[in-house]
Formats: structure tokens, C-alpha cells, sequence
């Protein structure tokens, strides 16, 4: 149960009763009837109006203002991943851990001409 007075946003309209989407909105009161579907009353400021609204139609405005900083925040990394040819940082962003290349996993240590064979070989991709 979200705390009353808590800012919120309206993310969905579930029951097309013709919610502002998008609105930033107030928790009021909560809807304690058995036999109802909602669970809060919002108050939108912008619009002058109370809607009766179930739990998954809004959210806090914390949690998509984190949902959105992590967003651009990959979006930068990934750019920088790009911009300096990381390729290492690219797929720890995309796939979320690190990957295991078979040179990696051996571990043994390359000659001077295995390494400028592997250089000549990432030159041509």
C-alpha cells in the first residue's frame, strides 16, 4: 500500500474510465471496499478531478524518475562503449555480465607472434 499523499503518476487505464496517462496525481484516500476493483482515490491537481484507480495504474514519480536516469544512463554508457571501441564494456552493458572468450578462459600467455596475429586479425573486421 502506497502512503496517502504520495506523488504518483498515472501509467495505464486499465478500465478505460478515461485517465489522464501520463498526470502527476496525489493518493487521497484509499478504497477499502471488498467488492470494488480499486484500491486508491488520486487527486490530479492539473485537472481539478478525483479518479478511482486500481494499484497497477499509477506509479510513484520516485521510482520512474529512477527508471528513467537508469535508462539514459545506459544509453550514455553504451555510447561511450561505442565511441571508444570497448567492446568488453558494449557486452557487459547489453548482456548485463561479463563475457567468457575462449582466449580469456585459457589464461596462458601469447606469444609476440600469436598477439600480432590476433592484432592483424581484429585490423581486417
Amino acid at each position: 500500500m502506497l502512503p496517502l499523499g504520495s506523488k504518483i503518476v498515472i501509467v495505464e487505464d486499465q478500465f478505460e474510465q478515461k485517465l489522464p496517462i501520463g498526470e502527476y496525481g496525489y493518493i487521497i484516500a484509499y478504497d477499502r471496499n471488498a467488492d470494488n476493483v480499486f484500491d486508491y482515490v488520486v487527486r490530479v491537481p492539473g485537472l481539478n478531478r478525483n479518479f478511482a484507480v486500481p494499484k497497477e495504474d499509477i506509479e510513484l514519480e520516485s521510482e520512474i524518475i529512477k527508471q528513467e536516469a537508469e535508462k539514459v544512463e545506459k544509453a550514455a554508457l553504451i555510447d561511450y562503449a561505442l565511441a571508444t571501441h570497448n567492446e568488453k564494456l558494449f557486452h557487459y552493458i547489453m548482456n548485463g555480465e561479463e563475457e567468457d572468450t575462449p582466449e580469456e578462459a585459457d589464461e596462458t600467455p601469447m606469444t609476440g607472434e600469436e598477439f600480432i596475429r590476433q592484432i592483424n586479425l581484429k585490423a581486417w573486421i
